[in-house]
């Protein structure tokens, strides 16, 4: 089999150059440690990004990871220990651990085939079987959004607020309108192979300034107004370094070009393999995913398996991860409750046949033919 002279890599960062006037700046005002004008102005700019054609408009909160948004998002909503809190099954461990966090208990709501995200007929199965349930944690899968308009009727339906996580969607729209605006207190992640990075990061956003600033008081160690270090709740070390904030606001000017460059990748992967017996992960009418992983599912039937196709990949020096092994099947949910409209679930039935492609945007086109052509080669 040919191999690539160089790796063909899943999602790398990729810099500009507009990020280093802002480190640069914090170099040169001695501005290292967290907080400072970058996060401050990184904050406004992304309001400025998230907020167009929002009539109540969202307030971010810049963080040390997307893990630590969705955790004080949690907060925020008010999970206490004990509470049943229904998520997104098919999704990275970020989304769920927090709920751990603050003690609650995961009940795993399987997908639909149409997004991969979660299956609004199977929340409302699950509230019906847990109708007191009061938190709903939504992933919107490899840049893809989600069901908005049912998933936030069920919850509206129920009094149950909705948090989503928006980690691998920034940049994605539902009818217009940006993911991460949707639920009550959302959270959006910079790591390094996001979409836009700060190599290492996140932010919360939240629908009323009184949160943001709650939020802001737990990730500075919940240190009371008081000329003393004086703390009558338990906080934490959360916030986002004004070095990296720079590196952020230089990623922010690019994020559009990203995004288009991503939309290109994938839409080279449909018309190069649309004669081979697999299908690119599926998006909603209405909805402008940010394309953030190209992903596909070999069709049913067919005598090759994932793992046999990323082996193959490999050996021509073309890099593939698994899709995400969903939460209920994981070890440490094991005696967690999963909620599915289906016979055989969905997100199973994705995990068992899907793979992550290349989706570098510094991947050229030449590159990405490579892909495609071993692809087709291992279907011959």
């Amino acid at each position: 089999m040919k191999r690539a002279e160089k790796r063909i890599s899943l999602p790398t960062p990729t810099m500009h150059g507009e990020e280093m006037k802002f480190v640069q700046e914090a170099f040169d005002r001695n501005w290292i440690a967290p907080l400072g004008f970058n996060c401050d102005n990184f904050e406004k700019e992304m309001d400025a990004y998230l907020n167009v054609g929002i009539d109540s408009p969202y307030y971010t909160l810049a963080l040390c990871s997307g893990t630590s948004a969705l955790h004080l998002a949690m907060k925020l909503a008010g999970m206490k220990r004990g509470d049943r809190v229904f998520c997104s099954d098919m999704t990275f461990a970020a989304t769920v651990n927090p709920v751990s966090y603050e003690g609650g208990v995961q009940v795993f709501i399987d997908s639909e085939p149409d997004s991969w995200n979660m299956d609004p007929v199977a929340l409302e199965k699950a509230f019906e079987k847990y109708p007191d349930t009061k938190f709903v944690v939504i992933a919107h899968l490899y840049g893809t959004p989600s069901k908005m308009d049912e998933i936030m009727a069920i919850c509206e339906k129920h009094n149950a607020i909705l948090i989503e996580d928006a980690a691998e969607s920034l940049s994605a729209t539902y009818k217009g309108r940006q993911t991460g605006t949707f639920g009550k207190y959302n959270a959006i992640s910079f790591n390094g192979n996001k979409i836009i990075t700060t190599s290492g990061g996140g932010m919360l956003i939240t629908d009323t300034e009184e949160a943001r600033k709650k939020a802001f008081f737990w990730a500075t160690q919940s240190r009371e107004p008081f000329p003393w270090y004086q703390h009558e709740e338990i906080g934490y070390n959360y916030r986002m370094s004004n070095v990296v904030a720079g590196i952020g606001r230089g990623q922010l000017l690019h994020l559009d070009e990203h995004r288009e460059k991503k939309e290109a990748i994938y839409r080279r992967y449909v018309e190069g393999l649309k004669d081979v017996p697999v299908k690119m992960n599926p998006y909603l009418e209405d909805t402008v995913p940010n394309f953030w992983l190209s992903c596909l599912t070999i069709n049913e039937g067919v005598n090759m398996g994932p793992l046999e196709l990323a082996e193959k990949l490999n050996e021509a020096n073309i890099e593939t991860r698994p899709i995400w092994k969903p939460m209920h099947m994981q070890p440490v949910f094991k005696d967690h409750d999963f909620i599915s409209a289906y016979d055989k679930p969905v997100d199973e039935d994705i995990f068992a046949r899907g793979i992550c492609l290349p989706s570098d945007i510094k991947m050229t086109v030449e590159e990405q033919n490579f892909v495609i052509e071993v692809i087709k080669d291992c279907f011959r």
